[in-house]
């Protein structure tokens, strides 16, 4: 099934993202070869493409998970959580309905 791991970061966590994301972004890359990735990216933290300074808000990670608890797991294990990048975590249940 899919699970949507829906995140908000901490204030002034540029920094910290930066340099937890080759960890981050192994671990979606591993996701991906498995097949499993939907989706994944940042909340520009403003309306823009690269907000540089800004940053970002958060993220969305839409993969495939054979349940709930392993979701919860996979996303609890993030690099940016022992960065303090992320201030909060919620990981749900996705029904994908487009695109088909």
């Amino acid at each position: 099934m899919l699970y949507a791991i829906i995140t908000v970061d901490h204030d002034k966590s540029l920094a910290a993202r930066s340099s937890a994301r080759p960890a981050h972004l192994a671990r979606l890359e591993a996701l991906q070869n498995e097949g499993r990735l939907v989706l994944a990216g940042p909340h520009p933290a403003i309306d823009s493409p690269d907000p540089g300074a800004a940053g970002f808000s958060g993220s969305l990670i839409v993969a495939e998970f054979p349940n709930l608890s392993a979701a919860e797991q996979w996303a609890a294990a993030d690099p940016y959580i022992e960065a303090g990048v992320y201030r909060d975590v919620q990981v749900k249940p996705f029904k994908r309905v487009f695109p088909t």
